[in-house]
């Protein structure tokens, strides 16, 4: 298998575990019950392309600051920490409805604050003239505006932008960024179109647990490459 191609595996196995079930899935999944789709798809994809990128930069960058032999050491551990992270998360999860209400009462707070005591007509007239609205007026949208901060700032520190960081270290970045952001897509564009009724239906336990098994085998797979 080619550099870039196990780099594009890797991201791609990684992100879609770690992106499936997450408060940002769960976010995507709401803001589109409430908003036009295409908006909110729009906000959210750009959002994770952005971290996608600079997570890889970054990676791409710290060999040139650190040796790569110290990165490779550094990338191996945040492997195995996050599955067995992941592993906890799983064994100990609180609940896939309680995680789902909880990002649902923050953005009901938020969608409370700001539509005030507007009647239901008023709000479909919105949404209609948002949607007739010129398409660089949209890229302005506050609805576009809102789901890319949501977003962004959710994964800002996640384990999937750290865990993107490490493989960009430590496989070709322009693999990993190609996994990521066809991984992201898939997610994003899942919850947008399935909704609350497909977040609900997902088993963060089972997701959890998953992905600690591929964070530790990438560990494992690393670990190997050093040795040999």
């Amino acid at each position: 298998m080619t550099s870039v191609a196990q780099g594009f595996t890797k991201s791609l196995a990684m992100t879609v575990i770690s992106e499936i079930g997450d408060k940002t899935f769960f976010a995507a999944a709401i803001l589109a019950m409430r908003h036009p789709r295409r908006l909110v798809l729009s906000g959210c994809l750009a959002a994770l392309i952005v971290m996608t990128i600079l997570s890889a930069i970054v990676g791409w960058a710290a060999p040139n600051l650190i040796s790569r032999t110290w990165t490779h050491h550094i990338t191996t551990i945040l492997f195995f920490g996050f599955g067995f992270w992941s592993l906890w998360d799983g064994f100990n999860d609180k609940g896939e409805a309680e995680e789902l209400a909880e990002v649902e009462a923050k953005l009901d707070a938020d969608w409370k604050a700001n539509t005030g005591t507007s009647n239901g007509g008023s709000k479909d007239d919105d949404e209609l003239k948002k949607l007739r609205r010129p398409f660089l007026s949209q890229l302005l949208s506050p609805i576009l505006l809102k789901a890319f901060s949501i977003t962004f700032f959710g994964e800002w520190g996640d384990k999937s932008q750290i865990a993107t960081i490490g493989l960009a270290a430590d496989e070709n970045p322009f693999g990993v960024v190609l996994g990521g952001i066809l991984g992201q897509a898939l997610c994003t564009t899942a919850a947008v179109i399935g909704g609350k009724s497909l977040a609900s239906q997902i088993s963060e336990k089972i997701v959890a647990l998953s992905g600690g098994v591929l964070f530790i085998i990438f560990g494992i797979q690393s670990f190997l490459s050093m040795v040999e």
